[in-house]
């Protein structure tokens, strides 16, 4: 009896597509993935960023390490609420600030109690600045006109303040101002020697009475600050004045240059 021969299978030819289907695939779920790494929110970026910046520069460096090591499993939900990672650098920063407010506030309030008679009367204004508390002193009250000497009645009331301002550390700096009035005198060949004088005047005064000198800053003007027109007189006796600044910042930002190198040119061809 004859044996039955066995079919041969056929070879199947299109067997590429599927491993070519599969390199799509991949090649597809790649881009995929690329561009939604791509898309990064900058303001959640610049958040994680300062967040990093404040931890290594104020914490130590156990601290460091543990709060890095926090990042991966909350640091989405602390972006998302805004807050830096450590939270301690901004807690600190808002508490300098506020009791530096509350100071320069208790120095405003007590300055208005001891001039409230001359504020009153308009010839003292106690103000806020940028820089801290200006105290403003028409120069009426201190000095007679064309002089520098600081005049009986007004030594009591700068002896108050100088009271306040001993305590305190703040910088003060003394401002002498003038009109457009020239003045031309063996003593004071022009104003600025006259506004510099008035300012050297209350601060004596100061310094004789526990304001340390190393705190004071004298700054002549002239007529260069007018507050109001030299047209009128009433403008000009507004110009004349000695404005006392304490200031907010108790630092004196000096910051050193890197020095400077010539380089030497070739000489120029004959």
């Amino acid at each position: 009896m004859a044996r039955k021969r066995k079919h041969e299978e056929h070879e199947n030819h299109e067997r590429w597509l599927v491993s070519y289907a599969d390199f799509i695939t991949l090649l597809f779920a790649f881009f995929v993935v690329m561009y939604a790494i791509s898309q990064v929110n900058e303001g959640k970026y610049r958040v994680l960023s300062d967040s990093l910046i404040n931890a290594f520069r104020n914490q130590s460096t156990s601290s460091m390490q543990t709060q890095v090591g926090s990042i991966s499993g909350s640091a989405g939900a602390m972006v998302q609420k805004g807050a830096i990672l450590t939270g301690t650098p901004p807690k600190v920063a808002s508490a300098k600030q506020r009791a530096v407010e509350l100071k320069m506030r208790n120095i405003a309030t007590d300055m208005q109690k001891v001039l409230a008679p001359l504020i009153k009367e308009g010839r003292v204004r106690v103000t806020e600045t940028p820089r801290g508390i200006a105290v403003e002193i028409n120069a009426s009250v201190l000095f007679a006109s064309g002089q520098a000497d600081l005049q009986t009645n007004s030594m009591a009331v700068l002896t108050e303040v100088a009271r306040l301002l001993g305590p305190v550390d703040n910088l003060i700096l003394v401002e002498g101002h003038t009109d457009t009035v020239p003045i031309n005198s063996y003593q004071f060949p022009s104003n600025w020697e006259l506004s510099g004088a008035r300012a050297s005047s209350v601060v004596r005064l100061f310094v004789a009475n526990g304001v340390t000198p190393d705190r004071i800053t004298v700054i002549g003007r002239a007529d260069t600050k007018p507050i109001a027109g030299n047209e009128t007189e009433e403008g000009r006796q507004r110009n004349r004045r000695v404005t006392v600044n304490i200031l907010a910042d108790n630092k004196e930002q000096v910051t050193e240059l890197p020095e400077f190198h010539l380089t030497p040119t070739a000489p120029a061809a004959q």
